[in-house]
């Protein structure tokens, strides 16, 4: 696997970085005043300080499996257990699920596990789970 690189605008640098740290628990790497590198499951998320117009709280969506699924979002997949323990995590946490965490595509192909919120600056996650992780890329 080949870690992708994000870099991503926040409102609120120390209360996103403790969302990522310690919700996520991402470790975190290098830092300045004005941005923070997180190792978001193999890959290299980085958070920068935007301007105070900046607003990532809109974003656009479009329809899937009966939801509006937010544009743009990003996440990763995950091992199905790790999926589960996620999803406990959050809600331990009392985040708020744009998308609560269920089952897309039941008992077809591409079968997953998924969830969708918000970090404290507005930017929309995705995490899911293939229950075949063979038909991640099937049609």
């Amino acid at each position: 696997m080949q870690p992708f690189h994000l870099a991503i605008p926040v409102k609120d640098l120390v209360e996103t970085r403790a969302f990522y740290r310690d919700i996520l628990q991402c470790p975190e790497g290098r830092s300045d005043t004005q941005w923070v590198d997180f190792d978001l499951y193999g890959h290299q998320l980085v958070i920068h300080m935007a301007g105070k117009n900046e607003d990532s709280s809109q974003s656009d969506s479009n329809p899937v499996d009966g939801h509006d699924v937010p544009i743009p979002h990003f996440g990763v997949v995950l091992k199905w257990e790790d999926w589960e323990s996620l999803a406990e995590r959050l809600r331990s946490h009392n985040i708020s699920f744009m998308i609560d965490p269920y089952i897309r595509f039941k008992g077809e192909v591409g079968e997953q596990a998924t969830m969708f919120f918000k970090d404290p600056s507005g930017n929309a996650l995705e995490f899911k789970a293939f229950k075949n992780i063979d038909q991640l890329f099937a049609k």
